[in-house]
């Protein structure tokens, strides 16, 4: 794990205790590629993993307390969140 998941996953943590570590963990890999991967299909030029992290960062800041609510209202992604500790990140 890098040092910004590991940074991201620990506000996350901060902001939301109705989540696990992995779940925090799997959030913050989540909301870090779906940004990068939307500014690719944008054509958008690379701008480093630094502003990757400050905008998660801000949608941790606004979202991060309801992101455990996600899973209710979006089902298909519960296999993602629930807790497993074979997974490995």
């Amino acid at each position: 794990m890098n040092d910004y998941h590991k940074r991201l996953a620990d506000l996350l943590m901060e902001k939301n205790e109705h989540i696990s570590r992995q779940q925090a963990l799997t959030w913050v890999e989540l909301l870090w590629d779906d940004f990068e991967t939307t500014s690719a299909k944008a054509g958008r030029e690379y701008k480093g993993s630094e502003l990757t992290e400050k905008i998660v960062t801000q949608w941790i800041q606004h979202y991060g307390d309801k992101l455990h609510e996600f899973v209710a209202t979006n089902p298909k992604y519960k296999h993602f969140l629930e807790d497993d500790d074979k997974k490995m990140h």
